[in-house]
């Protein structure tokens, strides 16, 4: 037996495990969907939104890199670039450490466009769900960067599934 008793009443771990990974499908959906309907209006889809996000997070990237991030194939993401770029949210800029693989960065609009839409997102989150502490939100975080881990290597030797071919929604 591991260091940590467990009450009768407790479900084991293993079982709550399984309970957070069906969660997670379910959930997926639902805040695409969230998403989707606070972007009305936009132009942007949800993975446009998730493009742009990381670029606002993390800097000017490649499309291979972007893809990496949000675990999606290459040629999807390039068509999330290239939407987003018509809609005048990013730009192609030259890549100093490689002369064909341009980096990706947000234009002004792009910015003042996913400060205003995560602004608007954050206040909701905060308004519904105030009944969490910061330390609930850090556990779950834990956990799912944790299973996120261990699934990428699950994942790293399966072929793709069908449906994930052409996805516009990380």
């Amino acid at each position: 037996m591991s260091g940590v008793e467990r009450t009768n009443d407790e479900p084991p771990v293993g079982f709550l495990l399984y309970e957070v990974i069906r969660s997670l499908w379910p959930l997926h959906r639902m805040v695409v969907r969230a998403v989707e309907r606070e972007l009305i209006g936009t132009g942007m889809t949800a993975g446009q939104h998730a493009v742009i996000d990381e670029l606002r997070r993390g800097g000017p990237r490649t499309v291979p890199q972007l893809a990496r991030l949000l675990g999606l194939d290459r040629q999807p993401v390039q068509r999330l670039v290239n939407d987003a770029t018509a809609l005048g949210l990013a730009e192609s800029a030259p890549n100093p450490e490689h002369r064909r693989s341009h980096l990706i960065r947000l234009t002004p609009k792009g910015e003042a466009t996913i400060s205003s839409i995560q602004e608007a997102e954050e206040a909701e989150l905060r308004r519904r769900l105030a009944d969490l502490s910061a330390d609930d939100v850090k556990t779950a975080l834990k956990v799912l960067r944790r299973l996120g881990e261990e699934f990428k290597e699950l994942a790293q030797d399966a072929p793709p599934h069908p449906t994930d071919r052409g996805a516009d929604t990380p």
